[in-house]
């Protein structure tokens, strides 16, 4: 006899817990690790292995991290006590049939896992679960904020390019912002987002430039008037005193 009703217990519990670790990685992957690294260890902290390792204390550095990683360890206990009793109900409510119980739950385990490792669904399910955590949660902002150091004095800012403004009609490499401590992210232009654009990329009204750097500084850029070479000048000497603080920083 196939006790039908655990086995199935049994199986939505161990989707559930795939699904979970699944969730687990996205939100790790989302505060910037690297998609091995989440996987590895959104599995290690629902399975409560805990690896002491220093991807695992990278894992919990920051306060997004550890709020997944708890998550992770209290949701991995409940479904392992759940997929437990319904193991022992499924082989102790029957009297006989204890190997085609066994072969029901492989046989289900390996589907769900063939089902889940398939790049298809992943493509289908990873970007609907990104959309929800960035909805219902703050990593991304939180944890990308202090990585990049936005606590401080540095910020990532949108500073939109008019016809009569001193970046339009020059190429990345011409502004050169670099060079005052600036770095461009991107571009946004017709809706699109360019990452790491290129430096002969030509800058056109319309467009949107994602900076990172120093809040004043990036301040600066948006107001400068066309031709204002002095204000030019003092950036760049600005930056080259911040590069000697930071030389002093790094030989200590």
């Amino acid at each position: 006899m196939v006790a039908t009703y655990p086995i199935l217990s049994l199986l939505v519990i161990f989707a559930l817990s795939l699904l979970i670790v699944r969730v687990g990685s996205i939100a790790l992957e989302m505060t910037g690790l690297s998609p091995d690294v989440a996987s590895f260890q959104a599995t290690s902290a629902f399975s409560g292995a805990g690896y002491t390792t220093e991807e695992a204390e990278q894992t919990v550095a920051t306060a997004g991290r550890r709020k997944t990683v708890k998550a992770l360890i209290r949701l991995g206990s409940i479904g392992l006590l759940g997929a437990i009793s319904s193991l022992i109900l499924s082989f102790t409510q029957t009297s006989d049939g204890h190997l085609l119980n066994l072969a029901y739950i492989l046989g289900g385990a390996g589907v769900i896992i063939l089902f889940a490792r398939s790049r298809w669904f992943n493509r289908i399910v990873t970007p609907f679960i990104e959309w929800a955590l960035s909805r219902t949660t703050e990593l991304e902002v939180r944890d990308y904020a202090q990585l990049l150091g936005l606590q401080s004095e540095y910020r990532v800012a949108e500073v939109d390019i008019e016809a009569s403004d001193w970046l339009a009609e020059k190429t990345l490499a011409e502004l050169d912002l670099p060079s005052e401590g600036v770095l461009v992210l991107g571009v946004m232009r017709n809706g699109s987002y360019i990452g790491a654009p290129q430096l002969e990329m030509e800058m056109k009204p319309d467009d949107t430039l994602v900076l990172y750097g120093k809040r004043d500084r990036l301040q600066e850029l948006s107001d400068r008037q066309a031709g204002d070479t002095e204000a030019r000048d003092d950036a760049i000497e600005d930056h080259e005193e911040t590069l000697e603080q930071q030389k002093q920083l790094i030989e200590q």
